[in-house]
Order: C-alpha cells, then structure tokens, then sequence
C-alpha cells in the first residue's frame, strides 16, 4: 500500500533547544524518500524517527547554512555504511558547492553507494519521474536559497454510472484505460480527471514571488514561521517569514494542510503560532510541527 506522509525529524532554526533539535524532514511518497534539509544531529533523529538510510532516495537542501545542512555529512556517511542498494540523488544550491564538497568528503569513510550530485542553479524542473516532477524556485534570504515542490501528474477517476450507462464492464473497464477508447466509447465519455497531489517545500526567506508560485494550489505546505508578527521587522532583516505572514501564503494559495516549522529559540509556546496562523486567515488543517511527528498528506478530495 502506497504512503504519503511527512515526518518530521527536527523543528530549530538557527540553534537547537531541549525540546527541538536542528532542522530535517523526510517525505515518503509512495515508495521513495526525500530527505529535505539535514541539520545537526539528523542521523540520531532518524534513528528515534524509524526513519532508515534506505528510505532515502532524494537529499534537497534549500541553503547552506548550518541548521539546514552540517547534518549532510553524517547523513551521506550512514548511507554509505549501510551500503543502501539504489542510487541517491543530492539537490543543492549550486553556488554553495564548496559547502557541499566539504561535508561530503568532511572524514575519511568508504564510499560504497552511487551518489549522484545535481546542483540547482535556477527555476525549473530538477526531476520528472511517473510519480512525480521535482521543481526548484529561487527564493530570498541572504545566502542563495530555493524551495522545493513536488507535483503528481494528473491521473484519470472512472466513474462507475457512466460505465453502466454505456455497457462497459469486467476486462473492457481496463482496455478502455490503456487504449483510450472501447468502440463508440471515449475515455473521457466515462471519467473524469484525478488532480494529482501538490507538496511544497519552503525554508529561509521573506515574502517573494518564489514563495507563491511553490505554494499554489499544494495539498501540503511546510513553511518556515521563524517569528512571530510582532517581530515582523526583525523577520525581514534576517530573511524570514512569521507565523502569520505564512498562513496568509497558504489562505491565498488554497493550501489544504499546513505545516508551520523552523521556529526561534526565543519562543516558549508554539500555541501562538497556530493562534497567529488563523488570524491571519487560515481555516484549513494546520499543523504547528514537533519532532518526530508524523503529518500524513491530505486524502484525495
């Protein structure tokens, strides 16, 4: 049976707490996993998390600062250590390479596994498998950062009145399928088009035109919330968003699920940032991240 869920290995920004350890998410779509933002202690997380080196298919990194990136290097050793049998594919900013390269080779290890390194350099497709397009948009902070989005191809729904209504049963449901037409029949005379499923990943930066076009009609958005609306202008200077500006994202977008993450040290009770989130506007499902939660996507509407 397929699974989509969002699990959540780390909710910090900048330093970790007792309660929240450094940034790391893993999203298992289907029979893949990709692994976003691998901060400090990602590994021990994983491990706490029932989150395994083999699950991991896909790393994306969206910036090169600590909290999203110094876990890398124990994270590429550990699959390499358990000598993971498929290949893994490493999505980063290209112009942190050097970053890259030092946390890859940061100790002497074995290297047993194929990693493929595919450095983002602009807007666009970065992937296109028959489960999913991977997609990057540049977004604003102050070192280069980009968001991820992940977009399901469109599939088809039949619907059973119009395949009664039109004589067509048992083997022939499933030759109409493949062929596109049974006869006098069309496919499209006895379904109807199944949206497919929209996640988006979005970590450092302020408001931009990246951050909307990621989150445009998602089942799922994880957005960071660093701050909260009184602390707007402090938000701003360093590149990020609040509570509320990130649930006026997701009511604009008609985001369906809300994942609100990366939270500042400096706030005790993450109550208020659901509380800011629907002020803002926000009445879809909502969720204030912990560690090691398990966010499963929205069913199908």
């Amino acid at each position: 049976m397929s699974v989509r869920e969002f699990v959540v290995l780390g909710t910090a920004s900048q330093v970790p707490t007792r309660h929240r350890n450094h940034n790391g998410y893993l999203l298992r779509w289907d029979g893949e996993g990709i692994l976003f933002d691998p901060g400090e202690g990602t590994q021990r997380q994983m491990l706490r998390a029932g989150v395994a080196a083999h699950d991991i298919d896909r790393i994306c990194v969206t910036h090169f600062h600590g909290d999203h990136s110094l876990g890398l290097a124990g994270v590429i050793q550990r699959i390499n250590l358990d000598q993971v049998p498929h290949p893994v594919t490493a999505h980063y900013p290209a112009s942190g390479q050097r970053f890259f390269d030092r946390l890859r080779y940061a100790t002497a290890y074995r290297e047993t596994v194929k990693l493929t390194e595919a450095p983002v350099a602009d807007d666009g497709v970065l992937a296109a498998t028959p489960a999913y397009t991977l997609e990057a948009r540049r977004l604003s902070h102050p070192v280069e950062s980009f968001g991820y989005r992940l977009t399901e191809p469109d599939g088809v729904r039949m619907l059973p009145e119009r395949l009664a209504a039109h004589g067509v049963k048992g083997p022939d449901v499933g030759r109409l399928q493949r062929e596109g037409a049974l006869g006098a029949v069309r496919l499209e005379d006895v379904s109807e088009v199944r949206r497919g499923q929209r996640f988006a990943f979005v970590m450092d930066t302020r408001l931009c035109d990246g951050v909307h076009v990621l989150a445009d009609g998602c089942d799922m958005l994880v957005i960071e919330s660093t701050f909260l609306d009184e602390d707007a202008v402090l938000a701003e200077d360093h590149g990020h968003l609040t509570a509320g500006q990130a649930a006026a994202v997701a009511r604009e977008a008609g985001v369906r699920h809300l994942v609100l993450t990366h939270f500042s040290q400096r706030y005790g009770d993450p109550d208020l940032f659901a509380r800011q989130a629907r002020a803002a506007g926000f009445d879809g499902e909502l969720t204030v991240a912990h560690d090691l939660a398990r966010v499963p996507l929205p069913k199908r509407q």
